[in-house]
């Protein structure tokens, strides 16, 4: 038997294993444990054959279930299909009935960290349905049969008539409703066949008494009440609503409704529609109408506090006794932030003030405190008292975050065997830190000069784990590429592909034709480091910066030059290019910054010569913006390839910068790496560029890295990603909106191209992207770098075309204000509302909301001074939103 394992000849073991008796299998256990340490690292394809040997003959040996068990779930055996093999099914037919039960058993009970694909799935219930036996309820077990028992290809029956046919249904069906993270399986339609989707095939279950329907409408109610992932929560009541519980069933489950008023949006909705058809037949009792405005009409969501004003309206017409209650009842949305809902819960109460008489007064009056004070004359008369103190007076101070303060990148790694964890923790990390790939690098190339063997050594198990794999690369160079370097330490590269890498004779394995400019410069740096760790040796790096969004001090990089000319060491072109582009302004003007020049003049080496050149001159002019107008429109032929031509229906403002262009002699861009020259080259609005921004998601390099590689230029950056920002307002694109706060906390000026990118944030489709465009134009304001009035133009013009959708502008402006940042909003806002209100019609979605911000943020800053579009506006007849926000914007600017 031990022969035919290490010849892995996997269909001998079973009838091998089988012809032994207990003693000889016990005998055999050392060798092929020893065996499985040997194979540990061998995935060749004789090593897997033996693996797969080897899986067999230590299950068929061990005399106990726990034993056999424990060693089938090794982690070097359960990846494969192993498990499904003819051989593994002969092996288990051989034992006893209760050892094939309990060692499924014993692995189904152990977590399975495939979510759902477990390898061992087909052979326990090929074991459960031989032997009869009791399914397993674990989750393993039960996730298993969900995903896999009904994955067959062909033809098939729906999946309705599969369920009823399979044995494991009544016992398993039910805990299906326990599993998290099922959505997407539960939902998805197998086919256009009635009853083949999870969700109609369950209800068909129930309908026909298959299933115990009654247990499910309680197990969809209790994960609704559990909570969970937004997704999860949208499967099951989508399953809740197949089963289509009636009203009498709804009716006995009363409480949970209730409860599930304060969930998910859309699960609190149906439970709210559901009692009010409760309601309505007069199934519930009256209290239940108030416990649940209790709940829901203090919630942010407008659509759900409209339908339980509804409500309330309903049940006062059916019964004018309750008039005073469901009076005190709509109060409580008095407090909501949305103007316009706290003017649809005053509507409500005077409608019924006259059936609930004067006894409600006194407590509607303290209610009437909460609202709007441009609300509060209304109230004051409906109530018969003042309200609010009548006096539209300005908040004193403006709230505005502190501005963000520096965050050094810290000392140098100290030891071989720091760097080896920091560079382990670098490799884990989904998305690294700038600050810790740069410390790592450095660190690389500190300790490669010191001691080289040490430091291999203490590298040793990070590159056991993280192997270098080599080219046949197909996206951007990451951070993670910082194995190249590691690679090239332990000789894994040859010297010479290196030195060809940096002269071209050979094709680097770091760069791909998809590749960005950003990837590509990261490239150089790691091209060129790998060079030094086995060939210059350096002392360190010049381009490490000092900072974690990328900048360098300027008396560092002099300092650490000096260094190099003290050692007698040249820098690399591609170390010194980043350094110079990651240098801060000299120029302030200061006494410290006279001592930095003084320090880089007496520096004699070319490159000392050149940074003191660099700084004198200021290093990279600054790039002009220009305006441009991006709308191809819809050309002759037609696309095949999806999203090919999306850009034939967008319109955007995008800018055209000129770029490095060719360097004159003498200029301090003229030895930059052609690397760091792309990085500014000429940009211009063109379908080449947006076609390249399509495939920008689908690089692994995140943009934090690309903003450290120019901290002092983010004008230049936000006109390079501006159709990136601009696909999360036009395309509903997700994540561009998370670069802003870094482009504000950059260094450099602000022009158009940094305003136009906050513009299409504020306006991008996903709540998280304007939350990062408000965490951005709080940061600029603070920093006193906002320029209110061309962003308030550019958006007044973009909301005007329609690719700023003014309901997301007012959510996102709403959120700037709630934080008291009131005159900053307001100054945006006023510049915008001349372009947005010019060709905007009344009943323009979110236009009133966004009226209503401006008002709300005039009133609190005193502002004065009419706006022609918003006074034309409040002179237009009808009762729209817009149309009564912008009379009370009028009233107030006129005060």
């Amino acid at each position: 038997m031990l022969a035919a394992v290490r010849g892995g000849r996997a269909s001998r073991i079973p009838a091998l294993v089988d012809a032994m008796d207990r003693a000889q299998r016990r005998t055999a256990l050392p060798a092929l444990k020893a065996l499985r340490k040997d194979l540990r690292d061998d995935w060749s394809k004789d090593g897997l054959a033996t693996r797969h040997a080897l899986m067999l003959a230590g299950a068929g040996c061990h005399p106990g279930p726990a034993g056999a068990a424990t060693w089938l779930a090794g982690s070097d055996f359960t990846p494969r299909d192993w498990a499904c093999s003819p051989e593994t099914a002969r092996l288990f037919e051989a034992q006893p009935a209760d050892w094939q039960v309990e060692v499924v058993t014993r692995l189904a009970d152990r977590p399975d960290r495939t979510r759902g694909w477990w390898p061992y799935y087909r052979l326990a219930a090929a074991v459960l349905r031989r032997t009869g036996r009791p399914v397993p309820r674990s989750e393993t077990f039960v996730r298993a049969w969900f995903s896999q028992a009904f994955t067959d290809s062909g033809p098939r029956p729906p999946l309705a008539e599969r369920l009823r046919a399979h044995p494991f249904t009544p016992a398993l069906l039910p805990l299906v409703l326990e599993l998290v993270d099922v959505s997407y399986e539960l939902t998805r339609r197998l086919s256009p066949r009635p009853g083949d989707c999870w969700t109609e095939a369950i209800a068909e279950l129930a309908a026909a008494g298959d299933v115990d329907r009654s247990d499910l409408v309680d197990r969809c109610l209790a994960r609704l009440l559990r909570g969970g992932m937004a997704a999860d929560q949208r499967a099951f009541l989508e399953l809740l609503r197949a089963l289509a519980p009636t009203p009498e069933e709804y009716a006995a489950r009363l409480r949970d409704l209730v409860a599930l008023l304060d969930g998910l949006s859309v699960v609190a909705g149906h439970a709210q529609e559901v009692l009010a058809g409760l309601d309505d037949a007069g199934l519930i009792e009256p209290e239940v109408l108030f416990e649940a405005s209790a709940v829901v009409l203090f919630r942010t969501e407008k659509k759900l506090v409209r339908a339980q004003l509804r409500w309330l309206e309903r049940a006062a017409r059916r019964s004018p006794e309750r008039a005073g209650p469901v009076a005190l009842a709509a109060a409580d949305a008095f407090g909501h932030p949305d103007p316009g809902v706290q003017e649809r819960a005053l509507n409500v109460v005077a409608r019924q003030l006259a059936a609930a008489g004067p006894a409600v007064l006194p407590d509607l009056r303290q209610a009437a405190e909460l609202l709007n004070p441009v609300h509060h004359p209304r109230a004051g008369e409906l109530f018969g008292a003042p309200v609010g103190d009548g006096a539209p007076a300005a908040d004193a101070d403006e709230l505005l975050p502190p501005v963000p303060a520096p965050r050094p990148l810290g000392a140098p790694i100290d030891s071989a065997a720091e760097l080896a964890e920091e560079l382990s923790a670098l490799l884990a990390a989904e998305l690294p830190g700038v600050a810790a790939f740069e410390r790592v690098l450095d660190g690389l190339v500190r300790h490669a000069h010191r001691d080289r063997a040490g430091l291999l050594a203490a590298l040793e198990p990070v590159r056991r784990v993280h192997p270098w794999h080599g080219g046949a690369r197909w996206a951007d160079c990451t951070p993670g590429d910082v194995l190249y370097v590691v690679a090239a330490l332990a000789g894994e590269t040859p010297p010479r592909r290196l030195w060809d890498t940096l002269h071209g004779a050979g094709g680097s394995p770091l760069r791909t034709p998809r590749g960005t400019v950003y990837g590509n410069a990261l490239a150089a740096r790691l091209e060129e480091a790998a060079w030094q760790v086995t060939a210059t040796r350096p002392p360190y790096l010049l381009a490490t910066p000092t900072d974690a969004t990328g900048a360098l001090a300027p008396r560092v990089l002099v300092e650490r030059l000096a260094g190099y000319e003290e050692a007698g060491v040249a820098p690399g072109p591609a170390d010194l290019s980043a350094a110079l582009l990651r240098v801060g302004p000299p120029a302030r003007g200061d006494a410290v910054d006279e001592e930095v020049l003084s320090a880089a003049e007496a520096l004699a080496s070319p490159a000392g010569r050149w940074l003191a050149h660099w700084l004198r001159t200021g290093g990279l002019p600054a790039q002009p913006s220009e305006r441009v107008l991006f709308a191809p429109g819809r050309g002759s032929r037609h696309g095949h390839h999806y999203g090919e031509r999306w850009w034939e229906d967008v319109r955007r403002t995008v800018v055209a910068q000129p770029g490095l262009g060719a360097a004159p002699k003498g200029s301090a861009v003229e030895h930059l790496a052609p690397e760091f020259r792309d990085l500014l080259a000429a940009t211009e609005p063109s379908v080449a560029r947006a076609r390249r921004a399509f495939d920008w998601s689908w690089l692994p390099i995140r943009p934090t890295h690309w903003a450290a590689m120019l901290p002092w230029h983010r004008e230049e950056l936000a006109a390079r990603w501006l159709d990136h920002f601009a696909g999360g307002a036009d395309r509903d694109e997700r994540g561009p909106g998370r670069l802003l706060p870094l482009l504000a906390e950059s260094g450099g000026p602000a022009g158009l191209a940094l305003h136009l990118a906050l513009a299409y944030g504020l306006g991008a489709r996903h709540a998280e992207d304007r939350t990062g465009a408000v965490d951005a134009l709080l940061v600029l304001a603070a920093r006193g770098q906002l320029d209110a009035e061309l962003l308030g133009r550019e958006l007044g013009e973009l909301t005007a075309w329609g690719t700023v959708k003014a309901g997301r502008l007012a959510a996102a402006l709403a959120l700037a204000a709630g934080t008291g940042a009131h005159r900053t909003t307001w100054s945006v806002l006023r510049a915008a509302l001349p372009g947005l209100l010019g060709a905007a019609e009344p009943a323009t979605r979110g236009l009133g909301d966004l009226l209503a911000v401006a008002a709300d943020c005039a009133r609190r800053t005193g502002a004065r001074g009419p706006v022609a579009e918003v006074t034309a506006l409040a002179e237009r007849t009808g009762s729209a939103r817009a149309v009564k926000e912008a009379r009370t914007l009028r009233d107030l600017l006129a005060m």
